[in-house]
């Protein structure tokens, strides 16, 4: 094949002649942006996360060496011009109108899924493997559920009604499975959330204990979740715990009007309120360790949404921003990912001031912002840092 693939991003992507040539690191970052908007069509086996919270009905891939989640369950994703490939010399590669774009490693079914607990609950249902990084939602219900304050993007109580998972997982249950984990799968670091109580401390300091287990036991660094609690003095006592050594405090959008729809009891949690818990978890934790989703596609003004990152950057919060993946079973299920031009630009105009402040993904030591499969943003900064895409391999 001969002459250049424009994408949808309107970056020319060159197909590869030779199934040994390696694409710029640009042309993997416009792939990427694509690919988490129209999804990915498979001819090849890959190892999917299914159905619930997380990034649900998606493959988990390695293109050209940058860890990936791609939407392949979809109906986005059965329409998709993109279709993964196995290639003669027992690899894969993605394809586009018979054009060879980038070499796949996909990762495989974890083996330490096929161990269970003494009292017999399966290692699978009680955190998962997304690429390298263990995954654990430690409290599997949440107070807005099934409430008029129900994340309208959410799927925590999918999994739990489909039995995928248990209601609590214990810090010993936890501490076991990230042992095996890492000694069976190459885990590299644990991910742990909750879902929101109306506690004082919104569940922060039960995650705390988690994640102390894991790290006493297995020794592999933690990222725990959780919404900002009532009295900032909470974030020190969970902060001294031991227990992480990165926090996600998130918001979903920056948009006063859209998270007032899509997650009303964020909304009078208060923009404010986040960014004042922000600071004071900067202070303890340190710059780049501290990160917040922002979801791209609900309706949000995108003016605002990158001022609003911009502003995170400047007080040392990493923004992770995602394309919206519609969960099903989730109250916005019907909906479609953005296109993919409108993340790109989001993308860039925010990759270039993380840039300019001296911020990367290299800061982030474990959770989201460390893995980055679930976005494009440390893709599309590569290239500005003039840095090859960051090496890896199927675990």
């Amino acid at each position: 094949m001969t002459g250049v693939l424009r994408s949808d991003t309107g970056h020319e992507t060159a197909p590869l002649d030779d199934p040994g040539e390696t694409p710029t690191p640009a042309d993997v970052a416009a792939l990427i942006v694509e690919l988490q908007s129209a999804g990915l069509r498979t001819d090849a086996d890959v190892e999917t996360r299914t159905g619930g919270a997380g990034p649900s009905d998606s493959g988990m891939l390695w293109i050209e060496g940058v860890p990936v989640t791609v939407p392949v369950r979809t109906e986005e994703a059965r329409r998709s011009p993109y279709v993964l490939r196995p290639e003669d010399d027992g690899g894969r590669a993605i394809y586009r109108d018979g054009l060879r774009l980038a070499s796949v490693a996909a990762s495989h079914r974890p083996r330490y899924y096929d161990r269970e607990t003494a009292d017999g609950i399966p290692y699978w249902k009680i955190a998962l493997l997304h690429l390298d990084s263990m995954a654990s939602t430690v409290v599997q219900t949440c107070n807005y559920w099934n409430t008029a304050d129900q994340c309208r993007f959410c799927g925590i109580g999918v999994s739990l009604a489909a039995g995928s998972t248990i209601v609590k997982k214990t810090p010993e249950q936890l501490a076991e499975v990230s042992v095996a984990a890492k000694e069976l799968d190459g885990a590299v670091d644990a991910t742990l959330t909750t879902g929101s109580s109306t506690a004082p401390d919104r569940g922060a300091r039960y995650v705390a204990r988690c994640g102390r287990a894991v790290k006493d036991a297995s020794g592999l660094p933690v990222e725990i979740q959780f919404e900002p609690p009532w009295d900032l003095a909470i974030l020190d006592e969970v902060y001294d715990t031991g227990g992480s050594d990165a926090v996600g405090i998130h918001v979903e959008s920056f948009d006063p009007q859209v998270l007032a729809h899509v997650a009303p009891g964020k909304a009078r949690t208060g923009i404010e309120t986040y960014f004042r818990t922000w600071e004071r978890a900067v202070e303890l934790w340190g710059p780049g360790r501290v990160s917040t989703y922002v979801i791209l596609g609900m309706g949000e003004d995108p003016d605002l949404t990158v001022e609003a990152c911009r502003r995170a950057v400047d007080i040392g919060v990493y923004p992770f921003i995602v394309p919206l993946r519609p969960v099903a079973g989730s109250l916005m299920e019907d909906w479609a990912p953005p296109p993919g031009p409108y993340s790109n630009r989001i993308y860039w105009q925010v990759a270039a001031y993380m840039s300019q402040r001296g911020m990367s993904a290299d800061d982030a030591v474990a959770g989201c912002a460390r893995c980055q499969a679930c976005s494009a943003i440390n893709a599309v900064q590569q290239p500005l840092l003039q840095i090859g895409p960051r090496p890896g391999s199927a675990p």
